[in-house]
């Protein structure tokens, strides 16, 4: 019986898209795949640890899917290691029979509005990336000594950060939220946090159980101008979901006001940021009434009106940051593929791939989608180093990649360090990170 040459696969990410490729891929080649999960952080599993509310800890769980992935024959995970810094891409295409990237879509877009670089103006991958100790952000420091609060978008990450933003100290036991951000967040002014979205209620992509979290507050009312709900029976043209979350909606606009809640959660309908004001720092939002034409599309309207806030997050959408020698859609944020192959022996998955849509779940037909393109293109092994190319190439340029049993470690240090009722606590600092692997 002749030898087949194993296929060596390297994915660049470790996050939702990264892990359900790896998975499919063993599937797909079982025993003959070797995969390299490659990933600039010596951490693994990207928005499940960075991304995920701190407060949604069975979302976090699927964590343990991933780890099964990594503890699987023939799958290393690489940290540490940045594509574009450390190895170029076309050394990755030259080691492996196939490059997939994975690399989500970690950068905001930007808001686009005169005064948006007012100090005070965050985009929601860095507000996020702070509260959840994302190393790049852990630094970001946003103002909460102003009473108004202004979140700008009507998705899921809105209702986070503003979720984030109302809650007590209390109201964070169990959840993973680093010592830092919650240290802020105990002493905050913010009493009053606007949700600013530029259509209406029939055109949110808030899914109901986010929206149903914020009518148990503790201590936070959410409020929702009537005259914004479209007539009732609308509703039954709506998809199951987003008929749940405009219910929620409804139910929020007939609470009548609670007196012992003393901060809100309001939220603005048919309204879009013209302009960000303040001298030296955000002291303003300025927004525009919008309106709806036939097609759904929102237009100004003309009429102004100032949201006074000393923190503007505005959750608008991700880019995926380009890597040299790869071809980049500027327009779209994302690399030009056809269905995932950006060319020869290059491939992409998940946000990197599609743009910034979906749920997690939705990364996995992705990742078997790659895996039936990589298995069609490759056929059989050709023979390339892999693995072992890559370890040479930065053993001689002294990068020293931390394995998935260096970041177990890691993770047993977090676990040892965490506050009461707490998973973990963070390590927020890359150094800090390398360290706790040998300690």
């Amino acid at each position: 019986m002749s030898h087949v040459a194993p296929v060596h696969v390297a994915i660049v990410g470790s996050g939702p898209a990264g892990y359900y490729a790896a998975e499919a891929l063993g599937k797909a080649l079982p025993g003959r795949v070797r995969i390299d999960l490659v990933d600039k952080l010596p951490v693994p599993y990207g928005l499940i640890r960075t991304g995920v509310a701190p407060d949604h800890q069975s979302i976090k769980a699927v964590s343990k899917r991933y780890e099964a992935v990594s503890l699987s024959d023939g799958v290393r995970f690489v940290g540490n290691v940045e594509v574009g810094r450390d190895v170029a891409v076309d050394e990755l295409t030259n080691f492996y029979d196939a490059v997939v990237l994975a690399t989500g879509a970690p950068r905001d877009r930007p808001l686009g509005v005169p005064g948006e670089d007012l100090p005070g103006v965050v985009g929601s991958a860095a507000f996020v990336g702070w509260y959840n100790g994302h190393p790049e952000f852990a630094d970001l420091d946003p103002p909460l000594d102003a009473p108004g609060a202004a979140v700008i978008g009507a998705g899921n990450v809105a209702l986070d950060a503003a979720r984030i933003l109302a809650k007590t100290e209390a109201e964070f036991a169990g959840s993973d939220i680093v010592g830092h951000a919650l240290d802020a967040l105990r002493t905050s002014a913010v009493r009053e946090v606007t949700i600013v979205g530029r259509r209406g209620p029939h055109q949110i992509a808030m899914t109901p159980k986010e929206l149903g979290e914020l009518g148990r507050l503790e201590r936070a009312a959410p409020e929702v101008d009537a005259a914004d709900l479209p007539d009732p029976k609308a509703d039954a043209a709506l998809e199951p979901g987003l008929r749940k979350s405009v219910a929620h909606l409804r139910e929020f606009a007939a609470r009548l006001p609670d007196g012992a809640k003393l901060a809100r959660i309001r939220f603005d309908f048919f309204s879009r940021p013209v302009r960000v004001e303040g001298e030296g720092r955000v002291e303003r939002l300025i927004v525009e009434r919008t309106a709806l034409d036939a097609s759904g599309e929102a237009h100004g309207t003309g009429e102004e009106y100032a949201i006074s806030c000393g923190l503007v997050v505005s959750c608008i959408g991700y880019r995926t940051p380009p890597i040299p020698g790869v071809p980049y859609d500027e327009a779209r944020g994302r690399f030009p593929s056809e269905e995932g192959r950006i060319a020869p022996g290059l491939y992409c998955v998940g946000w990197a791939r599609r743009g910034p849509s979906g749920t997690i779940g939705t990364n996995k037909p992705d990742g078997y989608l790659v895996a039936e393109r990589i298995v069609a293109d490759v056929g059989g092994g050709a023979g390339r180093p892999g693995g072992a190319g890559l370890d040479a190439l930065l053993a001689e340029r002294g990068v020293e990649p931390v394995s998935f049993a260096d970041w177990r470690r890691i993770e047993a240090a977090e676990v040892s360090r965490a506050r009461a009722g707490s998973p973990r606590e963070k390590f927020v600092d890359v150094a800090a990170m390398i360290a706790a692997r040998s300690a």
